[in-house]
């Protein structure tokens, strides 16, 4: 007869989320800013990957606009950050206090079939994926523009049986799949690979992205 077995979510990577409450006004002003800056003059000059037609990339610096809205939005998004580095590290508020906090900061605008390939940030800590507008549903594409982290467990899902795929969402070996919406705010390890898959409605779908980092 085995005994009681003690299970414990080992090697466990943490995700945040948080919700602008109130969020229709400065999401259409955000959302507004973004449309008449979606020019050559502040798309981003020096993309990691093959630049998309149907995805706007700006540059890095947007927490370094002077505009309201962009300003409301870096303090709600960094002290989601910091608040989520005191909820899963040893670290107490004094501590972020007396760090230099940095952060590279930018919007994507993505229209018809506009998506982006997987990749991590292997030169920050924590991202940050606010979503402003999450555009149209379409039906006979559940899965049009879902924001997808893949499992950091290299080859764990090698083998699969029915007693190991059926694994509750801790442990399970799949990747998980969020379908944003307006003012949701996700929090991640930089580690994490991630991709947004093609999107299908016939409007815009509008996120801004923030890596962060600490010195």
């Amino acid at each position: 007869m085995v005994g009681a077995i003690t299970v414990r979510p080992l090697f466990a990577t943490p995700f945040g989320e948080a919700r602008l409450a109130n969020c229709e006004r400065l999401n259409r002003e955000l959302e507004a800013l973004f449309l008449a800056r979606e020019t050559e003059e502040h798309r981003n000059p020096t993309p990691s990957h093959v630049p998309q037609a149907e995805t706007f990339e700006s540059r890095f610096n947007l927490f370094r606009w002077p505009e309201s809205c962009v300003q409301e939005l870096r303090n709600f998004m960094l002290n989601a950050v910091a608040q989520m580095v005191i909820e899963t590290t040893s670290l107490k508020p004094q501590d972020i206090a007396r760090l230099n906090f940095l952060n590279h900061t930018w919007f994507h605008i993505s229209r018809y079939a506009g998506s982006f390939v997987a990749h991590n940030h292997p030169l920050a800590s924590w991202s940050a994926v606010y979503c402003v507008r999450p555009g149209e549903a379409v039906a006979r594409h559940p899965d049009s523009g879902v924001l997808r982290f893949l499992d950091v467990r290299q080859g764990a899902n090698a083998y699969l049986d029915p007693a190991n795929a059926p694994l509750q969402r801790a442990y399970a070996l799949a990747p998980v799949e969020l379908k944003l919406e307006a003012g949701q705010l996700v929090i991640f390890p930089s580690y994490v690979f991630h991709e947004v898959t093609p999107f299908y409605g016939s409007d815009t779908r509008i996120t801004v992205a923030s890596n962060c980092w600490f010195a």
